[in-house]
């Protein structure tokens, strides 16, 4: 048993024998605890450590298993296994509080040295993985083939002196790194590509340029797993500013490591780097410490042809342990062999100063000394004919060119007595010196295999093993143990068996062709790819056998290769059938490695097709040409399978695939122009949407998912308050399957973590899972799977009628929300691992606190569900058009359309009811007032152009009409459209007669619900309501439900997306249209009867000083347009901004004398409380919600110096980087001179002193704090540049969640709000007396004495004046014993008249 568990039993209440694990605190050698966590425990059946979580937990189920099993019959009660798997045990809590909080560090760093197939190892190797091949000496055939073809027999001993090295494990002491220069196509990647077969799992990719780059402090993140060989397929180190880090690293020098969200720490990388580039490695000077760590490597130029270049490449797969073998051999007999290398190539190509020298070279040899003043003449002339770009200064050159002279003086004296200054002596030629070798013989090896023996080296091979003749039937004669004949003793030429060694393998290749028979030709092509040896033409003279000695266990080899191909093996008593025709004359080869493993057979699932994700593997694997071998094949079986899957009932959408399918077919050598059209065919996408299915019995769960380069991570919990959250990482598929047997409710889940979770249950890794995160996030097409919507049982956010994200639904909630902080991009480090789990756990928490908020849209998706015979997790808009439009898909043939301002010359108009009551004895306006034959309105001169619309000389919006006159006002009625948009669908017969009235019935039942007329209601749709209207409650949700349905047939009239409501004529939006053009022509009836209209909000208007008369014209207008007014409420008092401003008291009704507030400005609570209701402020009311589309930081630099000055300076350099110094000014320039020796790293460290940025997320919650009471700067970040966030500036925040919890409340700054209030009374008294606006003191209606005096309230001055509150405080007001008037001539009788009756008033109050 595991030394650090010890299994315990208990009884419980009800007699019930528990067994569940005890973990030990101890000292442990099976388990390791890195970074307060799990880091690897030791498996004895692999023989490796892992740092899988999920093997140490299925460990321990099985001990308990195993314990459970042996120890059952001792127990008299009932035995319960408390599992890790199981969440409810509770053994997973105890197994993190043990890994996490109990056990110190105890661990020691994994694979530093590399484990071949055929190496024994044990605890103390430290060891995770193997390589899958053994280290053997052995053919190397196609490898020799390849290596002498790309590069000279120089060139190629420095690749393998180098992957020797590695091999050997002495790499880690060599201070080399290898670069391979040449340019595309001369097979720079094809060998990386091998070491990385060879070194699979101890390699990883890293940046170069990023290397050489003194900004980034990242760059060595990549070497973080301190990886054994690290590898960049196309670099470019011709730009690097600096070479300090690769310098260090290749020297596996002490280095200090930047890791993201991490504390620095140091550490000695022991990787040898590889780098395939294009470009020369730029050598800054000589005596550059690259010059003696790098080794170039020069392509020769030459190729093989395609086809032999694809045999080889795949026949080096079965020779990776002899490569290894023979490099390591390479490097063992001269490891010193490159101590003193010198990259002449790459000096060449990178370093002008070292061509220089090289066009000097004879002139230096044969002087062997030069002065500077004579070589100085020869570079600048050289510079000038060879156009350097970048020649040295004279100072750096007499530096530089030390490093090619042994020696120099500033003073000598040469042999003639001449006395000279700065003179080199002793040029150093070997640094141009180059070894010469002699090519190496090319291999002149046949491509395929040759056919023409009889004489076979089997016979001789195997001619003591056991063999006997077949029956008649093909059969053995006898069983083995009676057989004493042997292979050397019959007529090989005869159908016979013979009894092989057990290492003695055959590839049996049957593939057939187009027609199913079986083919030569093909067989001969891919049996030719594998390592030379033995072969045998089968019994029909079409299929081959290719014989091997396999080194490794055949126990343990599968016997499917691929399709038509078969690894056979003779273990026990089976032995192999031949009958000897034509064969090679070749020796049977050993094989160690290329071959499948059981556990990995390739099977065709041809029931596949009754999934998506089945239909997918099966896409997937005819792209991979694994069930037939031909491109047409495949693709005519493609076609085959997405046929059948459209013509069936399943729902599935495989668009994503079809750009993968056409390229396949393009790449067809004959039959590329059928393939593609037949692509063309193809049904990706089938033609019903993906339907949820019913699984109410099962536990609600609610669910998220984090996505990280190097972490998958999904926690959920089952419903119910208290219940634990589940943390999986790095989840299995069948772990994921297990999870999709609950009922699943995420948030925003249908458009992300549904696909998430569906594709980690295809088998997507880690790396795929972030690439699909990034596409969806990102907005990308067709990377959606289908079937994956209806993964969960329901969507929060989608039902939800209040659309926001989970994070303002939390503040709203109360519920404590913290952001995680790291970079999505980035891998998150083990350490933080359990971090994120928490940050996923509270996302959980919250989706469930949503879902139970949102209760009342949850009931109305129910019965919309229930309504459309479909389910919860079906969208608003599916379940809408399936009651509407039931199964038809495109009814978009019976809808109607019209041009509204078009009035054909033959048509018959009617004008406006003119029997109705009209006010003040006024007439419509009969040129706009206008119907057609049919009763539909006409809306003459209304035109829509380039998106615009036009009416009566306005501009009419597309969405509705709005429309406002600023002002103070009185006696306001509030007038609204019941059901403005649906009624125009209504009145337009929008849809059609059929369904039309269908959608008519949902609004009648809501407005009979509304009025209590049950009965009725209950006879819409057919009686499919009915059920619903069992009380009022009851009632209440179906009307709910029907609301959601009516807003959402409007909005799909409306969109931009294909649907089945969007007609393709309706251009304009007739729907909100119709509505906008009838608002305008009753405003100008309202105005020509003498009232103002003050606003109109697309349904609505209010108009000040209203009459009964009024309101009843404008009711019964509406009706002749088809709309229902409701008069709404009437107002004692509002004050109006602009279009969407205002505040407002209710004159009467249920809500008298209570206020209420339109937009932003005056519905800020504190603003309302202390202005308008006088409630008590609170805490809630001092807290502001603020969010941005990129990040949220408080800067905390209270007690930090001020760094204006410097971030002054950097926004000046940025400025003239971008304009040049012309606009800048002679001060400005002075102070960037004065500071002028500031490097940009001092600069930015400068900066970075004043500034503590602490990160919030996109969304937060703050209070405006005090200064010197501890709060921050609220600040947006863009780009890398911090930006106040908006409404924040001038003031210091903290999140209120931190207020409240340090009992802050009385540090809030409350100036913040007190200058909004002030802002508010200042808005009020642009348009009157604030100080009336907010009494108690009555509004009394101004009556004009005479028509032609416009009507204004008391206390507005007919002078328009705003400079005085009321004509009493103007200093032209005249008042004496006589009289009281106007110096400017005004009337203000009437204001003096009404001056006295509110006196009156008051009085009597």
């Amino acid at each position: 048993m595991i030394d650090f568990l010890m299994i315990s039993t208990r009884s419980t209440k009800r007699g019930v024998i528990e067994i569940y694990p005890k973990f030990i605190i101890k000292k442990s050698s099976d388990l390791m605890i890195r970074g307060g966590d799990f880091y690897a425990i030791w498996l004895e059946e692999r023989g490796l450590w892992s740092t899988d979580e999920q093997d140490a937990l299925q460990l321990i189920d099985y001990e308990l298993d195993k314990y459970a099993q042996e120890n059952r019959n001792s127990f008299d009660a009932t035995v319960k296994v408390l599992h890790m798997w199981d969440a409810e045990s509770g053994m997973i809590d105890r197994w993190h509080r043990y890994t996490q909080k109990q056990m110190r560090d105890s661990f020691h760093m994994l694979d530093e040295k590399l484990i071949f197939s055929n190496t024994e190892t044990n605890k103390k190797d430290y060891a995770s993985k193997r390589l899958n091949y053994p280290l053997e000496k052995g053919n190397i055939s196609a490898y020799d083939k390849l290596m002498s073809t790309l590069y000279s027999e120089e060139e190629r001993q420095k690749i393998e002196w180098a992957i020797g090295s590695i091999v050997s494990g002495e790499s880690k002491k060599l201070q080399k790194f290898m670069v391979l220069y040449g340019a595309a196509g001369t097979g720079k990647s094809t060998i990386l590509n091998i070491i990385q077969q060879l070194f699979d799992g101890y390699y990883s990719v890293f940046d170069a340029k990023a290397l050489g780059s003194s900004s980034n402090s990242f760059a060595l993140e990549a070497f973080k797993s301190n990886p054994l060989v690290a590898i960049q397929h196309d670099g470019d180190l011709s730009k690097i500013e600096d070479n300090t880090r690769l310098n260090s690293l290749v020297s596996h020098e002490l280095m200090t490591v930047n890791e993201k969200f991490k504390s620095t720490y140091a550490n000695r990388f022991k990787c040898f780097l590889f780098m395939g580039t294009n470009k020369p490695v730029k050598i800054t000077d000589g005596k550059s410490g690259l010059i003696r760590r790098l080794i170039d490597v020069s392509p020769s130029g030459n190729k093989l042809n395609q086809k032999e270049y694809k045999t080889i490449v795949k026949q080096i797969e079965f020779e990776l342990g002899a490569i290894a073998y023979h490099c390591q051999e390479v490097y063992l007999s001269d490891p010193g062999m490159y101590d003193d290398y010198i990259p002449i190539t790459m000096l060449g190509a990178s370093n002008d100063f070292y061509n220089f020298i090289i066009d000097s070279y004879y002139t230096f040899k044969k002087e062997d000394g030069t002065t500077l003043k004579a070589s100085w003449e020869m570079y600048k002339t050289y510079c000038e004919e060879a156009k350097v770009p970048y020649p040295f200064s004279q100072r750096p050159f007499k530096e530089e060119l030390k490093n090619y002279f042994r020696d120099y003086k500033e003073r000598f004296t040469t042999k003639d007595g001449t006395r000279v200054r700065s003179y080199y002596s002793g040029f150093r030629t070997e640094k141009f010196e180059e070894n010469v070798v002699s090519d190496k013989k090319k291999d002149s090896s046949t491509r395929l295999i040759n056919f023409n023996c009889t004489e076979s080296i089997f016979d001789k091979e195997c001619s003591d093993c056991l063999a006997q003749y077949a029956t008649i039937k093909e059969t053995p004669a006898q069983k083995w143990e009676k057989v004493n004949t042997k292979l050397s003793e019959i007529d090989t030429s005869k159908v016979h068996y013979v009894k092989v060694p057990e290492n003695h393998i055959v590839i049996d290749f049957d593939i057939p062709d187009d027609n199913g028979n079986k083919s030569y030709e093909r067989n001969l092509e891919e049996a030719s790819k594998w390592p030379h040896t033995y072969a045998e033409l089968s019994k029909s003279g079409s299929g081959i056998h290719l014989h091997y000695i396999y080194t490794g266990d055949v126990n343990k080899l599968s016997r499917i290769y691929d399709d038509h191909i078969e690894v056979k093996v003779f273990t026990g008593k089976s032995s192999l059938r031949r009958k000897l025709s034509k064969c090679n004359n070749l020796p049977i080869s050993t094989i160690a490695s290329g071959l499948p493993l059981k556990g990995e057979e390739k099977m065709i699932n041809f029931e596949g097709v009754k999934s998506e994700k089945g239909l997918r593997t099966l896409i997937k694997r005819n792209l991979n040409k694994e069930i037939h071998p031909g491109t047409k094949p495949s693709v005519d079986f493609i076609y085959k399978i997405l046929e059948d899957a459209y013509s069936s009932d399943l729902n599935y959408d495989v668009t994503d695939m079809r750009n993968a399918v056409l390229a396949f077919a393009a790449n067809s050598t004959h039959q590329a122009d059928y393939c593609i059209k037949l692509v063309n065919k193809m049904q990706f996408k089938s033609e019903e949407t993906s339907n949820g299915t019913k699984n109410d019995d099962a536990k609600l769960v609610f669910y998220d998912v984090e996505v990280f380069p190097n972490l998958f991570l999904v926690n959920w919990k089952i419903e119910g308050e208290g219940k634990p959250v589940v943390r999986m990482i790095n989840p299995t598929p069948p772990e994921i399957e297990e999870l999709m047997r609950f009922r699943l409710v995420g948030f925003n889940c249908r458009r992300y973590d549904n696909h998430i979770l569906y594709a980690r249950l295809m088998g997507y890794t880690n790396e795929q899972l972030y690439n699909l995160s990034q596409k969806i996030i990102s907005g990308s097409p067709n990377c959606f799977f289908g079937e994956a919507y209806n993964v969960s049982y329901t969507d929060v956010f989608d039902f939800s009628s209040k659309k926001q994200s989970l994070k303002k639904f939390e503040i709203e909630l109360g519920i404590h929300h913290q952001e995680l902080g790291l970079p999505w991009d980035q891998p998150v480090p083990e350490s933080m691992w359990t971090r994120v789990a928490e940050y996923c756990d509270n996302d959980v928490i919250a989706t469930e606190a949503v879902f139970n908020a949102r209760k009342a849209d949850f009931t109305a998706r129910h019965i919309l569900a229930d309504v459309a015979g479909m389910t919860v997790n079906d969208t608003t808009n599916s379940l809408t058009t399936r009651i509407i439009f039931g199964k038809n898909r495109k009814p978009q043939d019976q809808f109607n359309y019209r041009d509204m301002g078009h009035i054909p010359d033959n048509e018959a108009t009617f004008a406006y009811n003119s029997n109705l009551v009209d006010v003040g004895n006024y007439t419509v306006d009969e040129d706009y007032t206008v119907f057609n034959e049919n009763g539909q309105p006409l809306f003459p001169g209304y035109k829509f152009d380039h998106g615009k619309s036009t009416y009566r000389g306005e501009e009419v919006g597309e969405g509705g009409y709005v429309y406002a006159e600023p002002g103070m006002y009185g006696n306001i009625a509030l007038l609204d459209i019941a059901s403005m948009h649906p009624s125009s669908i209504v009145a337009e017969n929008l849809f059609g007669d059929e369904y039309t009235q269908r959608f008519k019935d949902i609004l009648d039942a809501r407005i009979a619900i509304k009025h209590k007329d049950f009965d009725k209601a209950k006879t819409m749709l057919n009686g499919a309501l009915a059920k619903y209207l069992t009380d009022e409650d009851a009632a209440a949700d179906l009307a709910q439900a029907l609301k959601i349905a009516i807003n959402s047939v409007y909005g799909l009239t409306s969109a931009n997306f294909e649907n089945p409501f969007r007609d393709s004529r309706n251009k304009d939006n007739i729907v909100a249209k119709r509505g906008a053009l009838f608002m305008i022509n009753l405003k100008h009836e309202v105005q020509k009867r003498g009232y103002t209209v003050a606003h109109i909000k697309t349904d609505s208007i209010k108009i000040p000083d209203a009459t009964p008369e009024i309101i009843d014209f404008v009711m019964k207008y509406g009706k002749e347009y088809g709309y229902n007014f409701e008069h709404e409420a009437t107002y004692d008092r509002m004050c109006l901004v602009n279009d969407a401003v205002y505040i407002a008291k209710y004159k009467d009704g249920k809500h008298v004398g209570e206020w209420t507030a339109t937009g932003t400005q005056f519905q800020v609570p504190y603003v309302f409380k202390k202005l308008f209701s006088r409630d008590e402020i609170n805490f809630e009311d001092m807290c502001e919600t603020k969010s941005v589309t990129s990040s949220l930081y408080l800067d905390m630099n209270e007690n930090m110096p001020s760094v204006t000055e410097y971030e002054n300076l950097k926004a000046l350099r940025e400025k003239i980087d971008k304009r040049g110094s012309n606009d800048i000014s002679k001060k400005d320039l002075a102070f960037i001179e004065k500071l002028k020796d500031l490097s940009e790293d001092e600069l930015n460290d400068k900066i970075a002193e004043g500034h503590n940025y602490i990160f919030v997320g996109k969304v937060g919650c703050f209070c405006p704090i005090k200064d010197g009471c501890g709060g921050g700067l609220l600040m947006r970040e863009k780009d890398g540049k911090y930006y106040a966030a908006t409404g924040s500036k001038g003031y210091r925040w903290l999140e209120s969640e931190m207020v409240k919890e340090l009992g802050k409340e009385s540090d809030i700054n409350r100036s913040y709000y007190d200058e909004m209030v002030n802002d508010a009374v200042a808005t009020i008294s642009q348009y009157g007396d604030f100080e009336w606006f907010v009494s108690d003191d009555p509004y009394i209606a101004f009556i004009a004495k005479s028509k032609e005096k416009k009507d204004t309230p008391p206390w507005m001055m007919p002078c328009g004046d705003t400079k005085y509150n009321t004509c009493f405080d103007c200093p032209n007001f005249h008042n004496d014993e006589f009289h009281m008037d106007c110096n400017l001539g005004y009337d203000i009788s009437d204001i003096i008249v009404s001056n006295e009756n509110l006196k009156n008033i008051k009085e009597e109050a």
